[in-house]
């Protein structure tokens, strides 16, 4: 086994037993954002199509029926069903399989099937690459334009058709404030809406990049047409804002911060919405503000109604 593998298979398993001690103490929000984080680079390395691969077609099959695993106990721990749920205890028997993929023969324990790469990431996932806790939010690096990966344009849906007696949302996201607003790159918004278990209620829409950098600010001015009539949103549902940036170092996109607007927020004009700390919570049970200072995602509403 080479250095590099054995890095490699090093970097999973501590990803693996960080994800599965978050689980089992009740961090489901952590243990989601590592499943899904090793998930896709276990998914990356199942499909890649290098000849300096260590791992066998077979052994590739097996790490990808492994993300696959990953995934499903991911969506149970999102999931208000109880029933045929993939469970923690189910989760560990792969953690020794993981560990020897190399000389693993056996059959594997779960009728599961590898799943292909995603290129839109699930919602409210980051598309983070990383094992190693985040570097301290500062200088994004620098790196030669040339090298960065394009980023599709924005996934931005129209307004749907008016109904009688019923409500739509347009919300213009206008700017956020942020110390180090210059040095982000190719930054933009994702927009979702939640319920209180954190369940998507509508399509997940992206931004197109910012339109430009002013001292503490980046600036977006565009509109967001909410997927579903204010009055059809279930009680406690909140829209939320996710800031994503390019780390030119790490070569990832990389969720900085993200803000949310509950229902009792949703009113003609502007407003401004506080900054959370990553990773995104979209249960809103472990909020911790991103700064003291007075930087906000500046936002403006117009409701329309037949």
């Amino acid at each position: 086994m080479s250095e590099v593998t054995r890095s490699l298979l090093q970097r999973w398993g501590a990803s693996f037993r960080r994800g599965a001690d978050f689980d089992s103490w009740g961090q489901l929000v952590e243990a989601i954002d590592e499943y899904q984080i090793l998930a896709r680079h276990l998914q990356k390395e199942a499909q890649a199509q290098h000849n300096n691969s260590e791992f066998t077609e077979e052994q590739k099959k097996t790490i990808g029926k492994i993300a696959t695993c990953l995934e499903l106990r991911s969506a149970a721990l999102q999931s208000t069903q109880s029933q045929e749920e993939f469970k923690l205890e189910d989760l560990k028997k792969l953690e020794p399989i993981l560990k020897n993929i190399l000389t693993y023969n056996k059959e594997f324990p779960f009728d599961v099937q590898p799943v292909p790469l995603r290129r839109i990431l699930a919602p409210g996932e980051e598309e983070n690459l990383e094992f190693e806790e985040d570097e301290e939010e500062g200088g994004a690096g620098a790196g030669s334009p040339d090298s960065f990966p394009a980023r599709v344009p924005g996934t931005l849906l129209p307004r749907l058709p008016s109904e009688p007696g019923m409500t739509l949302l347009t919300i213009r996201i206008e700017k956020i404030g942020l110390k180090d607003a210059g040095q982000c790159i190719d930054p933009y918004i994702t927009v979702s809406v939640k319920d209180l278990n954190g369940i998507d209620l509508t399509p997940v829409q992206d931004t197109p990049v910012a339109s430009r950098k002013e001292d503490t600010y980046v600036h977006f001015n565009v509109d967001i047409e909410l997927q579903k009539h204010v009055e059809k949103l279930t009680k406690g549902a909140a829209i939320f804002f996710e800031f994503k940036h390019y780390k030119p170092k790490k070569r990832f996109t990389s969720t900085k911060c993200f803000a949310f607007m509950e229902m009792d927020e949703i009113k003609p004009g502007s407003i401004v919405i506080e900054l959370y700390k990553k990773p995104t919570d979209f249960k809103r049970k472990k909020l911790q503000l991103l700064t003291k200072k007075p930087l906000y995602l500046h936002l403006h509403q117009t409701l329309h109604k037949e």
